[in-house]
């Protein structure tokens, strides 16, 4: 059904754009807001954003069932899943800088088969369908071909749980080989990582939301992605790890090294 695809992709790209029109109006304006029980901040932005990607989505689709940050899950659709995170990155747009961004993915029978990351202010869109390849402000992207990790650019993001976990000291092993070291954070290291810019993350601490749409965004550039222990995504991931090819697997096996009792 990949050809079947366009159709919803071009559909998510219109929400994106429209939401895109509420962001830059809010951000250059006043807004309130408020502190949601998990101690992260939302604005009346976020909620905004949120509610014109759902009009278009189920206007187009009013059968699928959508679970965006802000409004919770409507609909039972087992089949159809739209994930959206109207402003993912809002401590960024509250403090006033453009590293937030608006990511829509579709999961279609428990598969993730296309999205959308728009950065309006920054000024970057991006988007993939399954087997139709990545694209970056309109041109095809591609993961690099760095394949030593002496040679290689990771970022790192989250990393608040890999702190107390037993791969921290393999990380500092990763860190201590790797050519270079950043924290580009939310989408742009996921953007940067498609396009052939840097060639790994990890991440923890991250929801579902933030990295659905991101994930077949790099997948399509020709990366992998899993979570940080190499499974497949599910809507209760919390950690990433994902590379060109040939980075992806030395970072794994130095994060998960082959002993006789595994």
């Amino acid at each position: 059904m990949a050809n079947g695809y366009d159709n919803y992709l071009a559909t998510a790209i219109e929400a994106a754009e429209r939401a895109a029109g509420v962001i830059r109006e809010g951000y250059s304006g006043g807004f309130d807001v408020r502190i949601k029980a998990d101690a992260t901040p939302v604005t009346d932005v976020d909620e905004a954003a949120e509610t014109v990607i759902r009009e278009v989505l189920t206007g187009a689709f009013p059968g699928h069932a959508i679970y965006g940050e802000e409004q919770g899950r409507i609909g039972d659709d087992d089949e159809f899943l739209w994930l959206v995170d109207p402003i993912d990155g809002t401590k960024a747009f509250v403090r006033g800088y453009p590293f937030f961004s608006t990511q829509i993915a579709l999961m279609h029978e428990g598969d993730l088969v296309l999205g959308v990351s728009s950065a309006p202010l920054y000024g970057e869109v991006a988007w993939a369908r399954q087997d139709g390849g990545a694209f970056l402000n309109g041109e095809r992207v591609h993961a690099s071909d760095v394949d030593r990790l002496e040679s290689a650019a990771i970022s790192l993001g989250n990393v608040h749980t890999l702190a107390g976990d037993a791969r921290w000291a393999d990380l500092g092993r990763i860190v201590a080989r790797c050519g270079r070291i950043r924290g580009y954070g939310d989408f742009l290291h996921y953007h940067l990582l498609a396009s052939g810019r840097i060639d790994a993350v990890i991440e923890s601490d991250v929801n579902i939301l933030d990295i659905a749409a991101l994930s077949v965004i790099v997948t399509e550039a020709g990366g992998v992605f899993t979570d940080i222990d190499g499974g497949r995504l599910r809507l209760d991931t919390r950690s990433v790890l994902a590379g060109n090819a040939a980075i992806y697997e030395r970072i794994s096996a130095l994060l998960h090294p082959v002993t006789p009792n595994r």
